[in-house]
């Protein structure tokens, strides 16, 4: 072990100490002149979902958290909270959480490992992966991030992998949620731009959510749905009568995976009855002609057909958006997780700029991010685009990355690698032999589980950094380092609205977990790489280096001074540039974008982009003539459970047993009742669930709570040509009794 690694390692395991907690005393003032946080008190965002609520959180004599309440001034959430954001403390203290290295060796079974030293398990992750990478080249190593992590961390993840590693491959379970929409805005508006505001909730005349369930999935924004003083009309477009559809003016139940007909037939409608702005759109985009050509084959018969809808719903809808003022689109995982999710995000796109419903209150065609950093991971995750949204096939945006990181030019690839499903299909070719996944668990979540567990399998050599050693996937390992989670560990989240939001550490990582962070410096030391990342010496350093990578990009945020400065504001949206002579900071704590009707492409202006609708790729049949359907199932449940089961409040909360909701309809035909059990067969596996009866699914549907591990047994592995994102919410199933 080096001088240099050893110092570290034993820095980053020694005992709590004042420094590591951040006191009151560290926010000066607070975020308002003459507001002073009570005693013992400290503040961050939560890190569950991408609303980005400010929490205050109590702290005890010794400085580390007890408990902790929202925070009533924050801007996001205003004193409240989802039960997720209350529990925020309780993943912390689970018995189960991962305290040391642990180590599958040559012979033991999966799930079977011993503790190991931090300096075997990092010796350990340097000679295996160097010798896969000696054997069969640098690309049979690849890395599988999160959204889940700090932003610092993410970069220095990226940076690590493939600026010192060289590990070209490295892809984000950002994959799974929002590589749509980071793809469909970089297209039509020239950079990943969500653009609105939260406070376009309450601006709003209309608003219209395209397979988006924010009253279960983003609790606190459907919140801030509730306080507007407009008396908005809600407008639902998903096939289930959702809780928000269920509270909407309209909701328009279409069929499966016809959005994007009804989309272009909107459009349609629109021009059909003048409700376009001409003089926006001759100023502000470019290729309106081409689209309006394109559309007038999407008649109200075509549409009404494709859809299931009545045409008078469709010409409902489309009066609203003619008629007024502001009309606000948004959506999340309906829309990306699609076989065509691109091209239907643009045709949402599409009906924002052709109406002008853009950089004006209360309008805007927005994105809901899921994870709580998702909007970092596609900024500064090293993915798809080079570090503060440069382009990896650019030699000049190259060479700046280069010259900010103090780097030679010729570290930082010409390319991006693969996708996350390019990744597997690779281990599948034994192309890559060698795995680095951290804070995701892909052999739950990934679609059509049973075969991503296969692929696992044949890696050599499989590494999993997560707080949990009991996940599915982490069973699945060679090694499992043990990590902080948050709380435990500070740095920045970017929430849905590009607001850049502080985490603080205010507890201990358990045993000898560390945060991400000092296990990528830890591995960089051991790889032989660490001077490349002598000035990353914390994160308050990157996120000074951060800075200056977005200095002059649309996602610019160099005129944050520091993380007090973050904390004092109540959180910072991007763009805040460091000000120039003349010039000063915004002052707004709510910014949207192209008030201006400039957008990020080189000539300013938004393109409408369009294509053809394509079949659905597994359609129903006789042999399996249901729709499964998936999606959120409780606010008390996070993803694939890790953390929220726990939470024993989060648990009595969340149905703990899968559950199926079928029509009555069908409930009859199949002669099932309420409670029984149901088998649900796909063409790649089977689930038994309890039954519900209900009218919220329409007939020849089902519905499934995505954050069961079985889910995932049963889904067709379909992905946007575009943004490579799987279409988790379609396919085609069979039911039987449990007893049948």
């Amino acid at each position: 072990m080096s001088p240099h690694l050893d110092r570290l390692l034993h820095a980053r395991q020694g005992p709590m100490t004042a420094d590591m907690v951040l006191h009151p005393a560290d926010f000066g003032l607070g975020r308002v002149p003459a507001r002073l946080l009570p005693a013992g008190t400290t503040t961050a965002v939560c890190g569950f979902c991408s609303t980005g609520c400010g929490l205050q959180i109590h702290l005890d004599a010794a400085g580390e958290a007890m408990n902790l309440t929202p925070d009533p001034d924050f801007p996001v959430n205003r004193g409240m909270a989802c039960p997720k954001g209350w529990e925020a403390l309780a993943p912390l203290a689970a018995p189960d959480r991962a305290t040391t290295p642990l180590l599958r060796r040559a012979g033991q079974a999966e799930g079977e490992s011993a503790p190991v030293p931090w300096a075997a398990a990092l010796q350990t992750f340097t000679a295996r992966f160097k010798a896969i990478q000696q054997r069969h080249g640098a690309d049979a190593v690849a890395v599988l991030s999160t959204g889940q992590i700090v932003t610092e961390e993410m970069a220095l993840l990226g940076a690590l992998a493939k600026f010192g590693m060289g590990i070209r491959h490295l892809d984000s379970n950002t994959r799974q949620c929002m590589a749509t929409s980071h793809v469909a805005y970089k297209q039509a508006l020239g950079f990943d731009a969500p653009p609105f505001t939260y406070a376009d909730f309450e601006a709003s005349d209309v608003l219209i959510f395209v397979g988006a369930n924010p009253c279960i999935a983003h609790p606190i924004m459907w919140q801030r749905v509730m306080q507007n003083p407009r008396r908005p009309d809600i407008i639902v477009i998903d096939p289930r009568a959702t809780e928000t559809a269920q509270a909407a003016t309209l909701h328009l139940p279409l069929q499966p995976k016809s959005d994007l007909t009804l989309l272009y037939g909107l459009a349609h409608r629109l021009i059909a009855r003048g409700a376009v702005k001409p003089d926006f759109i001759a100023a502000h985009t470019r290729g309106y002609a081409e689209f309006a050509a394109f559309v007038q084959e999407f008649t109200p018969e075509r549409v009404v057909a494709a859809t299931g809808l009545p045409a008078e719903q469709i010409e409902r809808l489309v009066t609203l958006i003619a008629t007024r003022e502001r009309v606000s689109f948004w959506w999340t995982m309906g829309v990306n997780q699609s076989h065509e999710a691109t091209r239907t995000a643009q045709a949402i796109i599409n009906l924002a700029l052709m109406t002008g419903n853009i950089g004006r209150p209360g309008t805007g065609a927005n994105s809901i991010t899921g994870q709580c950093n998702a909007m970092g991971s596609r900024l500064f995750g090293n993915a798809t685009s080079l570090l503060g949204g440069y382009d990896f096939g650019r030699p000049d945006h190259r060479a700046h990355v280069a010259e900010i990181l103090e780097l030679d030019p010729a570290v930082i690839p010409a390319g991006t690698g693969y996708a996350y499903d390019q990744i597997l299909d690779a281990i599948d070719r034994g192309e890559i032999r060698g795995l680095w996944v951290i804070a995701t668990n892909p052999a739950h979540s990934w679609i059509h589980q049973d075969r991503a567990r296969e692929i696992l399998r044949k890696l050599e050599f499989l590494v999993v950094q997560d707080m949990y050693a009991n996940t599915e996937t982490a069973q699945l390992a060679h090694l499992i380092l043990p990590a902080a989670g948050w709380g435990e560990k500070t740095g920045v989240l970017i929430n849905s609205e590009r607001r850049l939001g502080l985490v603080r550490k205010v507890a201990r990582a358990p045993g000898e977990a560390l945060a991400d962070f000092a296990i990528f410096q830890l591995v960089a030391e051991a790889w032989g790489c660490g001077e490349r990342f002598r000035a990353w010496r914390d994160p308050a350093a990157v996120f000074q280096i951060l800075k200056r990578l977005s200095a002059g990009q649309p996602c610019d945020f160099s005129g944050i001074r520091d993380y007090e400065h973050l904390a004092a504001a109540g959180g910072i949206q991007w763009p805040y540039p460091a000000p120039t002579a003349g010039t000063s900071p915004p002052t707004d704590p709510e910014r949207r974008l192209f008030a201006d009707g400039r957008f990020y492409t080189p000539d300013g202006r938004a393109r409408f982009l369009f294509d053809p609708p394509r079949a659905v790729p597994e359609p129903p049949d006789a042999e399996y003539p249901f729709i499964l359907l998936t999606g959120r199932g409780s606010s008390a449940q996070w993803h694939t459970g890790s953390r929220t089961d726990k939470s024993a409040v989060l648990r009595k909360l969340a149905p703990r047993t899968l559950t199926a909701e079928i029509h009555p309809d069908d409930a009859d035909t199949l002669g099932i009742a309420a409670g029984d059990g149901l088998r649900l067969i796909s063409r790649r596996g089977e689930v038994r669930a309890s039954v519900v009866v209900t009218a919220t699914v329409q007939p020849g549907q089902v519905f499934l709570p995505m954050h069961f591990a079985a889910v995932n047994r049963l889904t067709f592995a379909a992905f946007d040509p575009h943004s490579r994102q799987p279409s988790y919410k379609s396919c085609a199933v069979r039911l039987r009794r449990v007893d049948a």
